[in-house]
């Protein structure tokens, strides 16, 4: 048998040796498509390279892809567990031509590698082609052999692939494999082309055409390939098995699930370990490129992926979290092939195990109420869409995740009915995917990035230089020159301005030559991640294209931005070492009055944390080791202990970042992948403090933080304050905390007497009001009615179970008045609660206090109203009650 690790190692292989260069996969987060939610095919990544928009990395190509298809358009999530092909995740092996070879070459590649270096059966495949391609179908004929009836056409959009309605396109050919007549089935074209006997595993894209509103209006100037090949699914044909989850990687995570759930993966149980197997590895991937679960977005998404396996591990009866259980597995049988799963392990594990923890919290009560909801119905009944809305909106239960409850039972869900509900909170449950989450650029720079090239950044040694100016754009379209007062973005061949990104703000400053031009530049921007775009504003003279201008950048801002920076990385170091390797860089800001830097973890610092890592960042700040940079390769950096981003987009060269001092095995106490500017030496950063730690989602925190004079300008404000209240008390500021301690313990102590004696003379019959606490006759019940000053609101349920004491028999009321406002409470003695009931009449109270409503029970009922003034009112209202009640 050929195990998975196998076939993919052999595929990048052969078309190695073939000429392509091997490109590691690109994250799930697409970079060159907006459009997309998650990388779905292989072609993703070199969507701008077929475009021309960027370089390929090489004429050829080969690659193994991971993709997720799990939202928008394409979405299999309905269908996993109980189809045989149908995953979320899925890798895509492909070869790439970029203007390099064309239909002979990638047939030839295809077929040799099926059948002689993969020893297929000939016999068992067939191929399709578009019904116009007569040079693929000859070219088929010609390198198979075949007979007419298993070269296809196809003349349906099945078998021609377009990028959108504009641009690249061609036809289409595929290979199907024939898994025999024991299957049910016909071959593609036929009406029994739905069924399961005839496979496709490779699909052949020939770009030939350019298109305009979905027409054909000409020949690409260099017409390319672009392949895909399922690898679950040639996995499956070379193992001998016609379901992809008989593969040998679907087999050992399905094997582990019934090893920790004690369950066979047979009869209705099947569906469930698949569904476990197939989303543990989407959430897995997804969480090591960087994606955490929220409930917006590509967040959105993974939970719901997340919660559908963890309702399928319910099903089988595990008592305990069971997907972070199942990681290690996964790792062993992907690990070598997708170091990121190994290095993001860790993090992976602990979301896995926070999310089923939660989400196991209100899985009971969703499915209750679902019971609750369809327990009368048969098959063929409908839930009714405002209840399933509920589900998704009270119980976080995806709409896929209520049909797929209820698709044992044959029961289906009113979808209008639920989208109906949807609407209703179009502002806060709408979370549909606009994009990628990267800007989408403008083609203007492109346009200028195929033009000019890469700005050049000469900012890490220098705060000045000159340039000269290759492009300027104005509303989004480039224009020949700018005069004084016009708003316009200025591009250089080169420039010390640093385009913001990685989180540091971009620089400002100035432009200006000796003949007295001057531009104020607010900010730098970086599209494409290779030009610097400077947003400034003509101050006076005239730009044109093709000048030498000078450029400066706000050196002092400079400064401050670059300790602000560098000490994102020292505190990331700090918090790993405090709390764990877990914790990973989720996101920063860095600008020239305070950072903020977000990381993983799963539950607030405590004080001693955050005095811990001031205190450990601090101590490096004082060491003023010299900071060290490096140009290395990424796999090199990584190998060398560097931290990278998942999911950052790396080139071929990065910038490796060491700072602090070195430690026992020879590593500085920071070493990370970052392309921003930093200090010299640490003591460039001169002082650390931490202002604020707060949540930012789940499984993410927020350090917000000042360095250098900021910091020491917010310890001073704290000190003033400090010396201002010591004067107020005539302490000492070092005894002014203790004074401060013993003044609020006084205070409460003082509050405690107050109470005791307010009770006290409530209990003793005293108070304001009409009646002043003495009892009265009213239709044949006795009343109690107070009104008390000062009183505080968690005493009147005491009082008034006091009051029904002494009474034996009869109704008591309260109003409490505090700061204008009064609270308003009813107690009616057990003998009398089935003729009046004090939830009637503290509303009748609350109602004359200015307020609605106010509940509780038949025998004690509290409410209040922001009219204290009128608390004789709300005794007199409860007495109208009464008399109403029992005239």
């Amino acid at each position: 048998m050929t195990s998975t690790n196998e076939i993919r190692r052999s595929f990048l292989d052969y078309f190695a040796a073939n000429g392509h260069e091997e490109v590691p996969s690109a994250p799930l987060v697409p970079f060159s498509d907006p459009t997309l939610m998650f990388v779905n095919a292989g072609m993703v990544p070199f969507k701008n390279a077929f475009t021309g928009l960027e370089t390929p990395p090489a004429p050829r190509a080969t690659s193994s892809q991971k993709c997720v298809r799990a939202g928008g358009k394409h979405n299999d999530l309905d269908n996993v567990g109980y189809t045989a092909r149908h995953h979320t995740f899925f890798e895509m092996l492909g070869n790439f031509s970029f203007g390099d070879y064309f239909k002979e070459r990638a047939i030839d590649h295809a077929w040799t590698l099926l059948t002689k270096e993969w020893g297929l059966d000939p016999e068992k495949l067939l191929v399709t082609v578009y019904h116009t391609d007569d040079e693929a179908f000859d070219l088929w004929k010609k390198r198979t052999g075949f007979a007419d009836d298993k070269i296809i056409r196809i003349p349906t959009k099945d078998n021609f692939w377009a990028m959108g309605s504009d641009g690249p396109c061609g036809p289409c050919s595929e290979i199907f494999y024939d898994h025999g007549d024991h299957i049910w089935g016909g071959p593609p074209g036929s009406p029994e082309e739905d069924g399961d006997r005839f496979v496709e595993i490779w699909n052949l894209v020939f770009m030939q055409f350019t298109q305009e509103a979905d027409e054909i209006v000409g020949d690409l100037p260099k017409p390319s390939i672009d392949t895909g090949m399922g690898i679950e699914r040639v996995a499956a044909v070379m193992q001998g098995v016609h379901d992809n989850y008989d593969t040998d990687t679907f087999k050992a995570l399905i094997g582990a699930s019934e090893a920790l759930t004690g369950v066979k993966a047979e009869g209705d149980q099947t569906a469930s370990h698949r569904v476990i197997a197939d989303h543990l590895r989407s959430t897995s991937f997804l969480l090591a490129d960087g994606v955490l679960p929220s409930n917006e977005g590509r967040g959105y998404v993974l939970r719901r992926i997340m919660r559908r396996a963890m309702r399928h591990a319910h099903l089988l009866g595990a008592s305990e979290p069971l997907m972070h259980r199942l990681v290690p597995e996964l790792v062993s049988e992907m690990g070598a092939a997708y170091p990121e799963l190994v290095r993001g392990q860790p993090l992976i594990q602990e979301v896995l195990e926070r999310e089923e923890t939660q989400f196991r919290r209100t899985l009971d009560k969703g499915l209750k109420l679902l019971d609750e909801a369809t327990g009368d119905m048969g098959e063929g009944g409908t839930l009714d869409g405002e209840t399933a809305f509920k589900l998704y909106d009270t119980y976080g239960f995806p709409y896929d995740l209520t049909e797929d409850a209820l698709r044992n039972r044959g029961i289906g869900v009113d979808k209008d009915g639920f989208d109906a509900a949807m609407a209703q909170q179009k502002a806060a449950a709408r979370a549909a995917w606009k994009g990628s989450g990267e800007a989408a650029s403008e083609e203007v720079w492109f346009d200028i990035a195929e033009r000019e090239g890469s700005t050049e950044f000469t900012g890490y040694s220098s705060d000045t230089g000159e340039a000269e100016v290759v492009a300027l754009v104005k509303d989004g379209k480039e224009i020949d020159s700018a005069s004084e007062g016009d708003d316009v973005i200025v591009l250089t061949n080169q420039t010390p301005f640093y385009g913001e990104s990685g989180g540091q703000t971009g620089d400002a400053g100035r432009i200006w030559t000796p003949e007295g031009l001057e531009i104020a530049v607010s900010t730098t921007n970086k599209p494409l991640g290779r030009l610097h775009t400077h947003v400034a504003k003509v101050a006076k003279g005239t730009i044109k294209v093709g000048d030498a201008v000078h450029l400066e950048i706000d050196a002092g801002r400079r400064d401050r931005i670059r300790a602000n920076h560098s000490a994102t990385h020292l505190v990331h170091a700090a918090l790993r070492n405090r709390l764990g390797d877990h914790v990973t860089q989720k996101g920063s800001l860095v600008s020239d009055d305070r950072f903020r830097f977000d990381f993983s973890h799963p539950k607030p610092l405590s004080d001693e944390d955050i005095a811990a890592i001031e205190a450990e960042v601090n101590e490096e700040i004082r060491a003023n080791e010299t900071v060290g940079t490096r140009l290395m390769t990424p796999d090199d950096a990584v190998a060398a202990g560097a931290l990278a981003l998942f999911g950052e987009k790396y080139g071929d060269e990065v910038r490796v970042l060491s700072m602090g001092r070195k430690g026992d095995e020879g590593k500085n106490y920071s070493v990370e992948l970052c392309g921003g500017t930093h200090v010299e030496a640490t003591g460039d950063i001169g002082l650390f403090k931490i202002v604020s730690e707060s949540a930012v989602s789940s499984g993410v925190r927020r350090i917000e933080a000042l360095t250098g004079e900021a910091a020491r300008q917010w310890l001073l404000s704290r000190d003033e304050a400090v010396r201002a209240i010591a004067g107020a008390l005539k302490t000492s500021p070092d005894e002014a905390a203790a004074r401060v301690s013993a003044l609020v313990e006084e205070r409460k102590r003082l509050e405690k007497e107050l109470a005791e004696a307010k009770r006290a003379l409530a209990l003793g019959g005293g108070g304001s009001g009409d009646a002043a606490g003495a009892d009265e006759e009213i239709g044949g019940i006795t009343f109690s009615g107070q009104v008390i000053e000062g009183l505080n609101p968690k005493e009147l349920r005491p009082l008034l179970d006091e009051a029904k004491k002494r009474m034996g028999s009869g109704v008591a009321a309260i109003c409490a008045v505090n700061d204008g406002k009064g609270a308003f409470a009813v107690a009616v003695t057990d003998d009398l609660t089935d003729r009046v009931s004090a939830v009637d009449l503290v509303r009748a109270g609350v109602e004359a206090l200015g307020g609605k409503g106010g509940g509780g029970r038949p025998d004690m009922a509290q409410g209040g109203g922001p009219d204290g003034a009128k608390a004789d009112d709300a005794l007199a209202a409860v007495r109208t009650a009464l008399e109403r009640e029992n005239a």
